[in-house]
């Protein structure tokens, strides 16, 4: 195969380019206007309204589960008791407990594999819009869950949770990317990883005993789900459709330029939409090749191995494992159990301002260094946690530097690998996106 038909386009022209696209402005020369021009109203609410029922749910819904599980456990006993008129063994409830919590993943997998149909028919407005059904069922399964004494619906609500998430987190990003403006894209892209932080930190919050962590309110900590479904299946209707929806999906010229006008508060948008054309005919003289191709050709074997193994460190360095069991680590670690919230709640707090951080500063440090860091600091603390963990009945101190090993890897994780990875990969897979199957190895 041509060694061309999977280049990456370069970032810098040499020589012997044609120059940028008519009507592009080079990056010397960009008119006062074109510097101070991106944000607009619009843009705000639509990132705002989409990552609180999207970025903030996947966020609470990996802490959430963390305040209420002796509550939750002692229900899955009482229940099985009820049934089977004995107590249930502790082999089988760690088994169920685990199958509750790990789930949640299994259904982001299945919501992940149902983007590419729905996302196509739907379009990604709509797809949002839909997605909310999934949440609001969930919402309810697990809220009534007690007082129907029956567990089951505990297990099916996080995994239809899962599914909400699954699709949120890839169908959200498209959309932002879509509508806004390349001057602001990074930046509005941080507003997705900053409300995962924050919806953490919420349910850390929530899970309080002064709050809804008690064994009479628990439910209610999963009936929340609903509030921030049902806030972007009311304000979502208000926003216009994805503009390269309506004009590669819809073929709807005056759409899309009444979407642009819209998101960016302007009338003449005749660049912006020339732009779109002219990438999608670039994009025509592109053969697409499958999978076994791409990982046969020599040309982009780097790129291939760049993103494999970076997203699978993103995906099994064991931060998830911290979320889904932070109470139990802490529990193992010595803490006092009536201390165990607050300390969770610093972590989610320590997530929050790392995200913030990273996102000041990942422009001047670059992608690269940020992950590597990030990973090197992960790696050291958690062979350091390792050792305070076997080591904690030893001396009184051990338990504290537990504490403080989990949030250096929660920062660590925050500040680099967390946005430095999704923001690395497009810069690899930008021009790969529709043409190749590399795209398949990286989340959305």
């Amino acid at each position: 195969m041509d060694s061309q038909e999977l280049s990456l386009a370069p970032l810098t022209q040499g020589p012997g380019d044609q120059g940028p696209p008519e009507g592009a402005w080079p990056r010397s020369r960009k008119p006062e206007g074109r510097r101070n021009q991106g944000w607009s109203c619009l843009l705000v609410v639509a990132s705002l309204a989409g990552a609180f029922g999207s970025s903030f749910l996947y966020g609470y819904n990996l802490s959430v589960v963390n305040a209420p599980t002796r509550y939750i456990k002692a229900f899955y006993n009482e229940t099985w008791e009820r049934r089977y008129g004995q107590p249930i063994d502790p082999d089988t409830l760690t088994l169920l407990w685990s199958v509750t919590v790990s789930i949640f993943a299994i259904g982001g997998l299945v919501g992940t594999l149902l983007v590419k149909p729905i996302g196509k028919f739907l379009g990604r407005k709509n797809t949002l819009l839909v997605n909310n059904i999934f949440a609001i069922s969930a919402a309810l399964l697990m809220a009534c869950a007690l007082q129907a004494g029956a567990f089951e619906m505990l297990v099916l609500g996080r995994f239809i949770m899962g599914v909400d998430g699954g699709i949120a987190l890839s169908v959200l990003p498209m959309y932002l990317s879509e509508i806004s403006p390349k001057e602001i894209r990074g930046s509005l892209g941080q507003v997705t990883a900053i409300l995962i932080c924050v919806g953490v930190f919420v349910g850390q919050l929530l899970g309080l005993p002064e709050l809804l962590g008690k064994e009479s309110t628990w439910p209610f900590l999963f009936g929340v789900i609903a509030i921030p479904a049902v806030v972007q299946l009311v304000s979502l209707p208000f926003l216009p459709e994805s503009p390269r929806y309506l004009l590669f999906e819809k073929h709807d010229q005056a759409g899309a330029e009444k979407a642009f006008q819209r998101f960016l508060g302007k009338e003449d948008v005749s660049r912006e939409v020339e732009e779109v054309l002219a990438e999608d005919r670039a994009q025509r003289n592109i053969r697409l090749v499958s999978t076994w191709e791409l990982l046969r050709t020599p040309f982009v074997r780097w790129q291939v191995i760049t993103v494999v193994v970076t997203m699978a460190c993103y995906q099994l360095c064991g931060l998830n494992a911290i979320w889904f069991y932070t109470n139990s680590i802490f529990g193992k670690a010595g803490i006092p159990l009536e201390n165990i919230p607050y300390i969770t709640l610093s972590t989610g707090g320590i997530e929050t301002l790392a995200s913030i951080f990273s996102g000041l500063v990942i422009e001047r440090l670059g992608r690269r260094p940020l992950l590597i860091g990030g990973f090197g600091l992960m790696t050291l603390f958690f062979g350091i946690l390792t050792v305070t963990l076997t080591l904690q009945d030893q001396a009184p101190w051990i338990p504290y530097l537990s504490i403080f090993c989990i949030l250096a890897i929660i920062a660590s994780f925050c500040s680099g690998p967390e946005k430095s990875g999704h923001l690395l990969l497009p810069g690899l897979c930008h021009h790969l996106l529709r043409r190749c199957s590399l795209f398949i190895f990286c989340p959305a």
